[in-house]
């Protein structure tokens, strides 16, 4: 009898809006407490993931991925184990302020950073490749440990941005055409040869009836 081929789905979840998303400002490896809307968009979230045979929670360690890893924790009953690896890009000069203050203050610099350069380093932070590298390579050892299991992994828009474009073999010069929503739910199926297909992006649906509460 031919034996299956085991695969490892990979669920990955942005974190839940946050303050700072609220007023603009970028939060790269520093760091805001969920919204009380990014909380009901993490219980919401912790709802819809609660029938999918989640073996293993995964989560950036920073506090607003944490917080939100912790709220789906709960409910699934599973613990959460952080890597570093799955942080946000570093945002360097850029961070703790708005896209706005930041061209007034660093013009030259903020036009690096708009013209889509992956390369190009932010004064004290890193670049796009660099994020795209260690989030990769943490994704791809976490299939591997969890071969023919459901895992979770819980990060930031960046993060889920390489994981698009690891899965869809894009160069990293391509611009962006897609939206990370926070809290939204997106499904990745690698095969025990590498092989990594995209299952599902951007499900927002279990939010909606959300919207109200908060």
């Amino acid at each position: 009898m031919k034996q299956s081929v085991l695969h490892t789905k990979i669920y990955a979840v942005r974190h839940g809006e946050t303050l700072w998303n609220l007023c603009g400002k970028q939060q790269g490896h520093a760091d805001s407490p969920l919204s009380e809307r990014g909380i009901a968009q993490a219980e919401a979230l912790a709802q819809s993931l609660s029938g999918r045979n989640i073996s293993a929670i995964y989560s950036s360690d920073l506090g607003r991925a944490v917080q939100t890893a912790e709220i789906i924790a709960a409910r699934l009953e599973l613990d959460v184990q952080t890597d570093a690896r799955l942080r946000e890009r570093h945002l360097g000069v850029l961070q703790e302020i708005s896209k706005t203050q930041f061209a007034q203050s660093h013009p030259e610099e903020s036009r690096m950073y708009n013209s889509g350069d992956p390369d190009y380093i932010i004064p004290g932070g890193e670049s796009a490749r660099q994020r795209y590298e260690r989030c990769v390579s943490c994704i791809q050892e976490l299939a591997v440990r969890h071969h023919g299991q459901n895992i979770l992994i819980v990060a930031h828009g960046g993060t889920l941005s390489s994981l698009f474009y690891r899965t869809l073999q894009l160069s990293l010069e391509t611009p962006r055409r897609f939206m990370v929503p926070n809290a939204a739910l997106n499904c990745v199926d690698i095969s025990p040869h590498g092989d990594w297909t995209l299952e599902l992006w951007g499900e927002v649906s279990p939010l909606f009836r959300i919207e109200e509460k908060v």
